[in-house]
C-alpha cells in the first residue's frame, strides 16, 4: 500500500444497522457489504450524533457535535469557517471530491471538497426551519406516514435517477484517477440517498425477496400511555394517526426498504469492482457508514428524530488493505471519523495541527474502555434540547421538559423498561446526568436554537419575496480538459496514451 492511501467514503442515507446481516439481520441481502465488512474493522455499536440528515453530516465532517458548529436542525447554515474532513485531507496533500448528497445549507456548497460531481437533492436554503411559534416545533416538509401506506414497487423514482448518476460520476472519477500514474492521493465521498423513505423500489430489487419472509418489528406499536413525551409529539406533528397502518403496510414497507438496501449494496459492488479494475484496490482505504437509521415500525414509530436504537445505530466499517479483520464492541460515533481519517492520511507526514476542537478520537488507535458517546436532537418536536449519553451498557436520555430515561441495553435491547427512579441504578442515573450537564450548557443551547430559528425564518421569508441568487450547487466541468482537446504542450498521442488502462510505458525499439 502506498504511504498515503487513497480513501473512498461510501455513505447511505437513513440506513439502520439492524437491517444488515453483519449486525444480525437474517433477511436483507447484501453480499457486497458482507464482503467489505469481512475484510475490515466492523464497529458493532456505532451511533450517529444527531438523528437527522444535515446536522448528522455536519457533525461527521467536523468531528464535533452539531450544536457546537451551530447546526441545530435540517435548515441551519453549515458555517464556511468549519474545519472539515476534506479540508484536513486537502492540507495533507489529497484531492477531495464529492459525488452525491451532503445536504449543505447555505452559500458554501463545497466545505473543503475541491470538486463536486453532482448537485444535491435537498434544499440549500432555510425553508425547512422548524417554526417555534407553532404549538410544537416542526419543519415545513409536510412529512407524514404516506410513505408507509404507499410503499411498494415503482418503475423509476427520483432517488434512483439521482443515485444512478452519483455512482456513474464516481466511477468516472475512479477511472480518471486510475489512468494517471502516480496520481496524488484522493479522498472521494460517494453519498447515496437510498434507503431513505419513500419506501419504493423497482421490480429488479423487490423481486429478490419473498414477501412472506419479510420480518415484522420485534416491538409492535405501543399503547400511547407507554410512549415517551418526545415520541408522542412526533406522532402528533407528523400525523401518525392520519392513516390506519396495517400489518400489510408494515411488511410491504420493510420489504421495499430491504430491497432499497440491496440497491445500495449493488452500488457498493460497482465501486469496489471499479477499484479492482483500475488497480486501486490495494492502495485504497474504504469506509462505509450512514448518517442515521430508521425505526421501520418498531414501537409503531417510523423514520428518525429520536434516540431509540433503530434511529441511532448505524453501520460503520473501515477496510484497510492488508489488515486483519476485526470487530469492535466499544460504542463509537460519527464524530470519530475525522480524527480517524486524518490519522490514516497522515502516514509518513508531520501531524496535522487540530486548529479547531474535536469531540472524537482515532478509531484505529486503542479505544479507552467506558468512553461515553454523545448525541443531540434540537430540531423537530423538541421544545428544549433532547440529549443522549451512551456509556457501556447504559443509555440515558435527558430533556428539561420530559422525564429522563435510562435503559440497560444488555438486558433490555428493545428499550422497553425505563429504569430512571429505581434505587438500584440511582448511582448510574446520577453519573449519566452529570455527563449531560458537563457536556452541554442546556439553557444556553435552548436559547441559541430558538434564536437561530427566528433569524432563519425571517431571512427565508425575505428571500422568497425578492429576486435573490440561489445557493444550490451547479456542477461545472471544463470541456477544454476533457478527452482530446486543444493543442498546447501536451500532444494528442500522449493524451490518448493516458486514456488507455492499464498504462504501459512504451519500450524502446530493439537495436541491432
Amino acid at each position: 500500500m502506498r504511504s498515503q492511501p487513497h480513501v473512498l467514503l461510501i455513505m447511505a442515507d437513513q440506513l439502520t444497522a439492524g437491517a444488515l446481516r453483519a449486525y444480525g439481520n437474517k433477511v436483507c441481502q447484501t453480499p457486497n457489504l458482507d464482503r467489505l465488512f469481512a475484510r475490515g474493522t466492523l464497529f458493532e455499536q456505532a451511533y450517529c450524533n444527531f438523528p437527522l440528515c444535515a446536522p448528522s453530516r455536519a457533525s461527521m465532517l467536523t468531528g464535533r457535535l452539531a450544536s457546537r458548529v451551530g447546526v441545530y436542525d435540517n435548515a441551519c447554515e453549515f458555517p464556511a469557517q468549519s474545519i472539515t474532513i476534506p479540508y484536513c485531507l486537502s492540507a495533507l496533500g489529497y484531492s477531495t471530491t464529492l459525488s452525491g448528497k451532503m445536504h449543505f445549507v447555505g452559500p458554501d456548497q463545497l466545505h473543503g471538497y475541491r470538486e463536486r460531481l453532482t448537485t444535491d437533492i435537498y434544499p440549500s436554503d432555510f425553508g425547512w426551519t422548524p417554526d417555534w411559534q407553532q404549538a410544537i416545533p416542526v419543519a415545513a416538509t409536510g412529512l407524514n406516514l404516506r410513505s408507509v401506506v404507499e410503499s411498494g414497487v415503482c418503475r423509476r423514482s427520483l432517488q434512483l435517477e439521482y443515485d444512478d448518476e452519483v455512482v456513474f460520476k464516481a466511477v468516472q472519477k475512479l477511472r480518471e484517477v486510475g489512468r494517471v500514474p502516480d496520481a496524488e492521493p484522493f479522498f472521494l465521498t460517494v453519498s447515496l440517498t437510498h434507503p431513505h423513505n419513500p419506501y419504493v423500489i423497482s421490480n429488479e430489487y423487490w423481486d429478490r425477496y419473498e414477501h412472506a419472509h419479510i420480518d415484522l418489528p420485534v416491538t409492535p406499536a405501543l399503547p400511547l400511555d407507554e410512549l415517551d413525551p418526545h415520541s408522542l409529539r412526533l406522532r402528533q406533528i407528523y400525523k401518525f394517526d392520519q392513516y390506519d397502518i396495517s400489518e400489510a403496510d408494515i411488511r410491504r414497507s420493510r420489504h421495499a426498504y430491504y430491497a432499497m438496501v440491496s440497491y445500495v449494496d449493488d452500488q457498493v459492488g460497482v465501486l469496489l469492482d471499479t477499484l479492482r479494475e483500475m488497480n486501486l484496490e490495494e492502495d485504497t482505504v474504504v469506509v462505509f457508514t450512514s448518517d442515521h437509521g430508521d425505526m421501520l415500525g418498531e414501537r409503531g414509530l417510523w423514520y428518525k428524530w429520536m434516540f431509540f436504537e433503530g434511529a441511532m445505530r448505524i453501520p460503520l466499517a473501515i477496510a484497510v488493505p492488508g489488515q486483519r479483520p476485526s470487530r469492535v464492541s466499544e460504542p463509537v460515533s460519527l464524530v470519530d471519523l475525522l480524527p480517524t481519517l486524518v490519522g490514516i492520511a497522515s502516514q509518513g507526514r508531520e501531524p496535522l495541527d487540530a486548529v479547531a476542537p474535536r469531540d472524537g478520537m482515532d478509531l484505529l488507535a486503542e479505544l479507552p474502555p467506558g468512553r461515553p458517546v454523545f448525541a443531540e436532537m434540537t430540531g423537530d418536536g423538541a421544545f428544549s434540547p433532547c440529549l443522549m449519553v451512551r456509556k457501556g451498557r447504559w443509555k440515558y436520555i435527558f430533556c428539561e421538559d420530559d422525564p429522563p430515561q435510562l435503559y440497560d441495553l444488555n438486558d433490555d435491547p428493545q428499550e422497553r423498561v425505563n429504569l430512571c427512579g429505581q434505587v438500584r441504578v440511582q448511582d448510574i442515573e446520577q453519573e449519566m446526568a452529570d455527563h449531560v450537564h458537563a457536556h452541554w450548557d442546556v439553557r444556553a443551547l435552548k436559547e441559541a436554537m430558538a434564536s437561530s430559528a427566528r433569524q432563519r425564518l425571517f431571512i427565508q421569508k425575505t428571500r422568497l419575496g425578492g429576486d435573490f441568487t440561489g445557493w444550490d450547487y451547479e456542477p461545472r466541468r471544463d470541456p477544454a480538459k476533457q478527452f482530446v482537446r486543444s493543442g498546447g504542450a501536451v500532444s494528442a498521442t500522449i493524451v490518448k496514451g493516458l486514456a488507455r488502462f492499464p498504462f504501459v510505458s512504451p519500450k524502446p525499439p530493439d537495436r541491432p
